[in-house]
C-alpha cells in the first residue's frame, strides 16, 4: 500500500514539475534596453532556458523551460534581484512563450 501511494504521488509531482513550461514575471527598475538585454542574457545562461522574452514597455520577463526542465521561482527571482531589479507576482504558465506573445499582440490590438 505504501508503495502504491508512493508511486501516485511521484507520478503527480513529475507530471506537475514537468507541465509547466513557463515563468512570468514583472520586473521593476528596468527601464532601458541594456536593462532588458543584461537580463535576457542572464536567463538564456541557465541550463533549464529554451527562450526568454523581455518585455520592456510592460515591465515583464518570461522564460519558455526546456522540455523536462525546471526552474524555482525562487531560483529566478534571486537571479533577477542578484542583477538589481524587483521581482513582483512571478508565477508558473503552462503556455510557451510563442503562445504568451500572441496573447499580448492580440490584446494590443484591442486597446
Amino acid at each position: 500500500m505504501k508503495k502504491l501511494f508512493l508511486i501516485a504521488v511521484l507520478a503527480i509531482f513529475t507530471n506537475t514539475a514537468y507541465a509547466t513550461t513557463s515563468i512570468h514575471a514583472n520586473v521593476k527598475g528596468m527601464v532601458c534596453a541594456f536593462c532588458a538585454k543584461g537580463i535576457n542574457k542572464k536567463l538564456r545562461e541557465l541550463e533549464a532556458t529554451q527562450d526568454v522574452w523581455v518585455d520592456l514597455k510592460n515591465h515583464m520577463v518570461v522564460v519558455e523551460l526546456k522540455e523536462q526542465k525546471t526552474m524555482t521561482l525562487e531560483a529566478f527571482t534571486k537571479l533577477i534581484k542578484d542583477a538589481g531589479y524587483d521581482v513582483d507576482n512571478v508565477e508558473y504558465i503552462n503556455k510557451t512563450l510563442a503562445d504568451i506573445k500572441a496573447e499580448h499582440a492580440h490584446a494590443k490590438e484591442l486597446k
